[in-house]
């Protein structure tokens, strides 16, 4: 064998091994990440999932607002790609445990009794506003002492959590948002940053509080984190100071 082709056949065997060698580090890096993944949504391989879905109360026939269609698809396809199964539910079918399987739940306490039934057990510290009738207040979220009214359209506010009961518990995820095009924008937002909030709360419990900015022009796109409000609230809700009788009558 000759110089050249020696040098051919070393070249190539160069270049295989360093493609051989790359592979395996983006193998690794993909597998790792992916492990990262599945660990935070609680969704090892094969394992079973659940979707509670929610029913719009402006329908005749309480149907699913397309948003929350919308959102339901942004979640399967999170639970699709940590290789894990899944099974929708309705609110009103939902019978089981806390923590028995990795649950998504979606909407409001108004339109979802499981998600009232989590925030009622869990979420002491947060009341959101059901009344039926229009008004300032109407959808409000009190979280702790602070109070968040929404602008439909402009301003809008979506609480997404990452609730668990202890290990092995699997942890359930809520998304409960003012109006439907928030549920989508919170589960929108957690498909965009769920590494970042990986990263920063590992497999524990945390609630944020979400804003939707000018949906009506940007739809569930533009989202800006409000606070990280998971002290607030898991705490009991602080009493309501009644005014005192000089206020009553000045």
């Amino acid at each position: 064998m000759n110089d050249d082709l020696r040098n051919i056949v070393l070249g190539v065997l160069a270049t295989g091994v360093s493609a051989a060698l790359g592979w395996l580090a983006r193998t690794s890096l993909w597998r790792r990440r992916l492990r990262r993944k599945q660990a935070f949504f609680g969704l090892p391989e094969h394992s079973e999932s659940l979707l509670v879905v929610n029913r719009d109360p402006a329908t005749a026939d309480l149907a699913v607002h397309r948003f929350d269609v919308f959102a339901l698809l942004e979640l399967s396809a999170l639970i699709k790609e940590c290789g894990a199964h899944q099974r929708m539910v309705t609110q009103d079918a939902m019978q089981q445990g806390f923590g028995e399987r990795t649950e998504f739940c979606v909407g409001g306490p108004a339109s979802n009794r499981r998600m009232l039934a989590h925030m009622s057990a869990m979420l002491p510290g947060v009341r959101v506003n059901v009344d039926a009738e229009p008004g300032p207040d109407r959808g409000a979220f009190r979280i702790g002492g602070e109070r968040y009214r929404m602008d439909v359209g402009v301003t809008e506010y979506v609480l997404l959590a990452r609730l668990t009961a202890g290990r092995p518990a699997r942890p359930v995820f809520l998304f409960c948002g003012q109006r439907a095009i928030t549920n989508q924008a919170a589960t929108r937002y957690l498909a965009r940053n769920h590494e970042r909030l990986s990263r920063k709360h590992g497999d524990g419990s945390f609630v944020l509080l979400l804003k939707v900015v000018n949906s009506q022009a940007y739809g569930p796109d533009l989202v800006e984190l409000v606070a990280d409000v998971t002290r607030a609230a898991q705490a009991p809700l602080p009493a309501v100071e009644e005014p005192s009788a000089a206020q009553r009558t000045s």
